[in-house]
């Protein structure tokens, strides 16, 4: 089966590089003039799929917000992720699962396998287990063709006291996360299939992330308050591997399909200018 990460590199050469959430919270449904009930959270995902399903090379569902509707709001979940594949978008769940044993392990064939029917292309995945606690996770990416995000450096004021703080080996937490992930990345190619969260708001990290060989996914652009410009503050003169998200930017353009569209073809456009002069 072909990698993730070949997946992902071919989607970002053709639909260009652009991850949109699909974050259906009670204030922008209400902004949809939705209701904040099962009916309202299967309009607003049905028309992001209309909207963008067919243009966006990675689209980015964020189960809380269908989990708090029930088995229904799966159920809506599962009919969504089913439609953006079906349109030729990647789908990365943003789930943040962390755990140990058969437990990290349930849910790596929860999203992971092909047999179930929450199956995505990739998820999020905290590491503060230890990045090998999510072992089960990678090797099940591995055999179907998955791919995993691990929080790395995070936009919340809260993450740098446990990101920044420093081991025995003078290495901050991040860095090893960054490190470990870069190695199971090692020679892959075009593209490694285990990505890194870095949010687009943080600024200089400080931080090697030249090595990590797979994809950079940097969320907070738009609304949260980053540029496409600040991406080369973060990540440096190589962008090449970087996957801009915005949600909120894009969404808040709804419920017009045509404003949807609109929104997406101006930050693409931002990205592209700023990845696209990268060197």
């Amino acid at each position: 089966m072909e990698s993730f990460g070949a997946r992902l590199h071919r989607a970002m050469a053709d639909r260009g590089p652009l991850c949109v959430g699909i974050d259906p919270h009670p204030a922008l449904l209400h902004r949809w003039g939705l209701t904040d009930d099962l009916d309202g959270l299967a309009r607003f995902s049905q028309t992001v799929v209309d909207a963008l399903g067919d243009r966006v090379a990675v689209c980015k569902p964020q189960s809380a917000f269908f989990e708090r509707f029930g088995s229904r709001g799966v159920a809506v979940l599962e009919s969504t992720i089913r439609q953006l594949r079906d349109s030729g978008a990647l789908v990365l769940l943003d789930v943040k699962r962390g755990d140990i044993g058969s437990t990290v392990a349930a849910y790596a064939a929860a999203y992971l396998e092909p047999s179930s029917s929450l199956y995505v292309d990739a998820v999020t995945a905290s590491p503060y287990l230890g990045v090998g606690s999510l072992a089960p996770m990678f090797e099940t990416a591995t055999a179907h063709g998955g791919g995993v995000f691990v929080l790395a450096l995070t936009s919340n004021p809260e993450g740098p006291s446990v990101q920044h703080a420093r081991g025995a080996d003078g290495r901050t937490v991040a860095q090893t996360v960054i490190d470990e992930i870069s190695q199971l990345n090692r020679g892959a190619q075009p593209l490694g299939s285990f990505g890194l969260v870095v949010g687009a708001t943080i600024g200089e990290t400080g931080h090697d992330l030249s090595g990590a060989g797979g994809p950079l996914l940097a969320p907070g652009l738009g609304a949260q308050g980053a540029s496409a410009a600040d991406l080369r503050t973060v990540f440096g003169r190589d962008l090449s591997t970087v996957l801009p998200s915005y949600s909120r930017e894009v969404l808040n353009a709804g419920p017009d399909v045509s404003g949807l569209r609109s929104a997406f073809d101006r930050v693409l456009a931002d990205c592209r200018a700023v990845l696209g002069s990268s060197s």
